[in-house]
Order: structure tokens, then sequence, then C-alpha cells
């Protein structure tokens, strides 16, 4: 294992979005483990920083622009100030911010182009790029590069907010709004699902974020339901997110980073994906990945996590959509039927399933 001074200062760089930091957090975690005296800092872009929240692993948090302004200054506050830092991207920027602000460094690198030469040479511990791995398993090569045992275990934000008064009865949460429309389901699916959810006997709350765009497609999905859901839309933080998924039923959520957090809880999470495999991206169970995600099926299971697609011939395309841009609509969700996404809800429910009003 490699020899870090008493009480080490360890900076891990993690520039990209919140579903990607939660996925850090297992990374984070066998470097505390390894080193229990030592301080870890992530630096990540503003916005993402609350996804960490209360993790105990870390003794702070830096929160950088996603733009370039500010780059400078920020060189000069990290300047080998950290015993180590670990660049969890092979990008220009955070394996440059590593070479900056830690006198060892390991990270990710391509196997070829896209400057793989000097980031060999700026690297102590270049761990070369395996496409074929999940996100988690490929951060865990930075520990084992180290020779520090990985701990495949999500760490989910926690915090002393106030607890969020959620139904008596058993309930199910539902997230249906991703950050890109081409990982949307359809309103109607998501309509007859929360109706569905009903009959077996649950509570529906439905999740979302504060954004004025994002509220005005929630009022537009969930306005028209009777029996209506119970809208949560950017009133929760991130460790009052993870203490009511925590607690539900079912959890039903797109390719996005509630799904990833509803997954680290050990709710029973069923995720709805599209254009994206699974394999390499896919939420990551409690306790970790038994086996791969296969890159497509129709409904896989892994621990405490349902993947349901509906298989085209050509997925997984990885594109943003069928019309190769953020706001696309993808066919493969689109044609997704609300009874596939049913069967594996009652696969995840289980026989501790309400009993169905009638």
């Amino acid at each position: 294992m490699i020899a870090l001074p008493p009480r080490a200062r360890i900076l891990v760089v993690a520039l990209r979005r919140l579903g990607d930091v939660l996925l850090t957090t297992p990374l984070i975690r066998s470097l505390k483990q390894a080193f229990p005296d030592a301080a870890i800092e992530a630096l990540v872009f503003a916005g993402t920083e609350g996804i960490l929240a209360g993790n105990p692993d870390l003794a702070g948090v830096i929160t950088v622009s996603p733009g370039t302004s500010g780059s400078l200054a920020l060189v000069q506050v990290l300047w080998r100030r950290f015993d180590l830092a670990v660049s969890t991207q092979s990008g220009d920027r955070p394996i440059f911010l590593a070479f900056a602000a830690g006198r060892r460094r390991v990270g990710l690198v391509p196997a070829r182009g896209g400057g793989a030469w000097w980031k060999r040479r700026v690297l102590d511990y270049p761990v070369t790029i395996d496409p074929q791995n999940h996100r988690v398993v490929e951060l865990l090569r930075l520990a084992n590069a180290l020779g520090v045992e990985g701990k495949p275990e999500l760490v989910m934000p926690a915090g002393a907010s106030t607890e969020v008064g959620v139904p008596r009865m058993p309930y199910a949460v539902l997230h249906a709004n991703p950050m890109y429309r081409f990982r949307r389901w359809t309103d109607a699916g998501w309509r007859a699902l929360a109706q569905a959810l009903v009959t077996r006997g649950l509570a529906v709350l439905v999740t979302g974020g504060p954004d004025p765009a994002e509220r005005s497609y929630l009022d537009a999905l969930w306005e028209p339901l009777d029996p209506p859901v119970q809208r949560l839309d950017g009133r929760l933080d991130w460790p009052q997110l993870a203490g009511l998924i925590g607690g539900a039923t079912v959890y039903v959520g797109p390719d996005t980073s509630m799904t990833h957090l509803a997954a680290g809880t050990g709710c029973p999470t069923v995720a709805i994906y599209g254009p994206a495999s699974p394999h390499t991206i896919g939420p990551w169970p409690l306790g970790g990945l038994s086996e791969p995600w296969a890159p497509a099926g129709v409904i896989q299971h892994r621990g405490n996590v349902w993947v349901v697609q509906n298989p085209l011939p050509c997925l997984p395309c990885e594109k943003l959509g069928c019309e190769a841009h953020y706001q696309s609509y993808s066919r493969c969700l689109d044609e997704l039927s609300v009874h596939q996404v049913l069967a594996a809800v009652d696969q995840a429910i289980g026989p501790k399933a309400p009993k169905r009003v009638v």
C-alpha cells in the first residue's frame, strides 16, 4: 500500500454531475478506511456538493465553477496542498488540477490520444481506462493502484435536516423528470403507473427539482391526475430525499442521479433506462453488483434494483436520443409500455406488497 505521512491530506477530484459524484463515494470510503487519520476533501462542481452532505469520510468539500474562470486562482490555492490527489476523470482539467494539488497523483488516463502521453507523465500512478467497466468498478481500480482494498458501497447524504412528513400508510416515490428530455418516459406512462400503484394500496409521492421549467413540466404531468399524488418537488434537500426514499416500499425513476441515490438507500428501485447502457452506468445496488448489468434487456434484476428497458435492436446506442440532442425523443422510451414497468414494480414490491384496494 502507498505510504502516506501521518494525518495525510487527500484530494479527490470529481468534476461531473450529481450522480457521478455520488458514485465516487465508494472510492472515498476505500481511502478513508485505508488511511483513517487522513483528512480527505472532494473537489466538485458548484451545485453538486449537496449529494456529499454529511459524508463521514470527508473533512471538506471544495467547489469550482463548471466554466474555466477562476482556474488560475484555484491552482494557486491548491498548489501542493495535498499529500495525494486523485483524479476520477481522464480529462485535461481534472488531471491538471490533481497535478497542481498533490505531491503524489493517481488518476484515470485514456489508452491513447486525448493527451495520454502528458497525463501519464504527471501522474505517479496512471490507470488506463477500461470502457467495459461499470463506473464504480473503474473508480475502485484507482484504490487498487494504490494498494488499497476497494469498498463497493455508496455513502448516502445525511445531515440535521428536519424529517419529511410522510403518509402513515406504505408509499411509493416516483421521480419522473431526468435532467434531459432524451431520458424521459411518457406522461401517459407515468400517470398510468401512479394510478396502478394506488390500486396496489400505496400512497404516491413524487419528487423533482426547484427549476421553474421542471416545475412547469411536473404541473402539466401530475395536476390532471385523479386521485392526486403528493408533490414534494423543490421542497427537499439531499439528506431528506435519502431518508424519504429509504422508507419507501418502491421507488421508480429514469436514468438520473435520484435513481442512483434510491439504489444506494437499499429501497427496492425500478430504473427506467433508454439509450444508455446500464452495463457501465446502471444503478449500483446496496452491497454492489453480484454480476454486471447486461448492456440491454427487458427486465434485469440485481440486488435491490430492477432495470427496465425496451430493448430495440439499436440499444444501447449511447446517443442523445434519436435526434442526437438533449431535447430529442427516444423511441425506446416512447414505446416502453406501462405493463412492462409494472411487471418490474410488482417484482420489486414482492410478497410484502400492501393488500389491493378494491
